[in-house]
């Protein structure tokens, strides 16, 4: 990336942001096929805040390990058709995709109020038709339901309380046998689904719109808090069971957390090739930089209408991180591809010059929830977690602030391995963030030990990446706590963390707010204000919120509805894109 600045540069779009949606744009824009009539824009410039593109995807290399371990978003389904198209099709010289592996729940922990047990207990005392007790006190109906197995059954009973829904799709969900609840329904039907259903039990809340209602609300009414805490824990994501809006919860879980027969992909050297490609076959559709170009650690400051007499619409003001000055660039259309707390930096409302459309966009953005995310890898020179008990793949969970743990892998030449040893969202970042560094706290980092495969100067390198000590010290307790370990865990040897909560992220992923029209959002976001030629887009106003297709499905719809470009060939053409 350009770290420079070119004052007074003049392009036909800005593009804002160089994550997934803000690559995908400008590569499409130059290299997209055109609708009938339509023109290309001569010049399309990307501009990002950062060092790094590819947003909140980000693969790692530890000193010593040569397989990737992820920081950011690291799986994808080959139902996410566009990253799948992407991967197989249009980069298939430069990408290969594998399998992500999940692993053999019965080599995987849960670690639930003290009670430490294997992953597929619940799975083993089924099939001898008894119930697993845990520590939770669950009302006797759903005693021995694991968490997946009772997010369906709340979602299908919910469902089929609905006359409307049974008249039109009760055809499309199942429940054939104890625990085995099964859904049919495409993404299509779903958002035919989501306005329309209504709540049907009674109490506080019978007779509303499902939209209405925060996922939280609804799950304690149909079992009772302890249930929902039971699903917040053993679910492994607090964020899936915040207050938010539950009819978009529905198909977000059935479609993969609770589904029994999931596989996630990847891509072999890390899933941010994703964005490295779109960047390199942006950038190829012009050398010499006029046309495409990258501008790194430029991020936009202000965004006004272009003085009277000028040929462009707009003037951007770019602040650089490098000289601490700001230059201006001249466009025609600006793309902000950015999540909600850039937005709000950047008080992308103001933009605007109709109060009415000012207030709209202030509103809409607030219609998602920031969600806060954190993830702390450490590298290891064995894999005690296979030595101890088996595990390869995978991961364990625990209500234990560090919430997950993911077994990365093992080097394929040696024995250094790479363990995600915290993944944790919403409610347990507080902890953490407390052994974070701040103006207030200056903690001293964990110390990189050199081994016989990571020499000090290598991990010198990445001095300045390393988790607080103290940080990394809780985390291996928790780790011992968590698995039981007949052995002590052992030191790592490297560690790296990254709080995506801290600006200008504001959080991991996001999630729709109870009560909002989605249908209606999304498609404002994409263009506010008709007379205007400013557009947002990216994964936060998406309805596929945390994956990449999300992403890319909203800069797709935007392209096609206020670019003028046709649907990409290499993409099926009955695939469907949503609101």
């Amino acid at each position: 990336m350009d770290t420079g600045m070119d004052d007074g540069l003049q392009v036909d779009v800005a593009i804002v942001g160089a994550g997934v949606s803000g690559l995908y744009t400008g590569w499409r824009l130059l290299a997209g096929e055109l609708a009938q009539g339509e023109t290309r824009p001569g010049s399309v410039h990307i501009f990002e805040l950062t060092e790094r593109l590819g947003g909140r995807i980000e693969s790692v290399f530890l000193p010593g390990v040569s397989l990737a371990a992820e920081i950011g978003g690291m799986r994808y389904l080959r139902s996410h058709e566009i990253v799948d198209s992407l991967i197989t099709k249009v980069f298939a010289q430069e990408l290969t995709p594998t399998d992500f592996p999940l692993g053999d729940d019965s080599n995987h922990y849960r670690y639930l109020r003290g009670q430490r047990f294997k992953a597929d207990a619940w799975v083993n005392a089924q099939k001898n038709r008894q119930p697993y007790w845990t520590r939770y006190f669950l009302p006797s109906e759903v005693v021995g339901f694991d968490s997946d197995q009772l997010f369906n059954k709340i979602i299908y009973d919910v469902l089929m309380a609905d006359p409307w829904f049974r008249e039109r799709y009760a055809d499309k969900v199942s429940f054939t046998a104890p625990y085995d609840y099964g859904f049919k329904l495409t993404a299509r039907e779903w958002d035919d689904i989501k306005p329309q259903l209504t709540y049907r039990k009674p109490g506080p809340y019978e007779g509303l719109k499902v939209n209405d209602l925060g996922f939280w609300n609804l799950i304690k009414d149909q079992v009772g808090q302890e249930a929902y805490e039971f699903l917040a824990v053993a679910g492994g994501y607090y964020s899936n069971t915040i207050n938010w809006n539950a009819a978009e919860a529905f198909p977000y879980l059935v479609g993969d957390f609770s589904k029994a027969d999931v596989s996630y992909h990847t891509l072999v050297g890390g899933y941010d090739q994703v964005g490295n490609s779109l960047a390199q076959r942006y950038v190829a559709q012009d050398p010499t930089g006029k046309r495409a170009h990258l501008w790194g650690q430029n991020g936009l400051q202000r965004l006004d209408p272009a003085p009277g007499g000028s040929p462009y619409k707009y003037v951007l003001t770019i602040g650089n991180a490098q000289s601490g000055k700001s230059w201006t660039v001249y466009a025609n259309a600006v793309v902000l591809a950015m999540p909600r707390r850039s937005l709000e930096l950047i008080g992308a409302d103001r933009f605007f010059s109709s109060p009415e459309v000012r207030a709209e966009v202030r509103k809409n953005i607030g219609a998602v929830i920031s969600e806060p995310s954190f993830k702390l890898l450490m590298g290891f020179e064995s894999p005690w977690w296979s030595q101890e008990f088996n595990a390869h793949a995978g991961e364990s969970l625990t209500d234990l602030p560090m919430r997950q743990c993911y077994y990365f892998g093992t080097d394929p030449v040696n024995s250094h391995s790479i363990l995600l040893a915290s993944y944790n969202d919403m409610r347990t970042t507080a902890f953490w963030s407390a052994l974070m560094a701040s103006p207030h706290r200056n903690l001293k980092r964990f110390k990189p030990r050199a081994t016989r495969l990571a020499s000090a100067e290598a991990l010198a390198e990445v001095e300045s990446l390393q988790a607080p000590d103290v940080m990394v010290q809780e985390a291996v307790n928790q780790l011992q706590e968590l698995h039981g370990a007949e052995n002590p865990v052992p030191a790592p040897y490297v560690s790296y963390f990254r709080n995506w909560t801290d600006d200008p992220y504001g959080g991991g992923y996001h999630a729709w707010q109870a009560g909002v029209s989605v249908r209606e959002v999304m498609p404002f976001m994409r263009r506010p204000d008709p007379s205007e030629r400013i557009h947002i887009c990216g994964e936060a106003y998406s309805d596929q919120q945390g994956w990449v297709e999300g992403a890319v499905c909203e800069a797709e719809k935007m392209l096609q509805a206020h670019f003028g470009l046709a649907w990409p060939s290499w993409l099926d053409s009955q695939y469907y894109l949503g609101w």
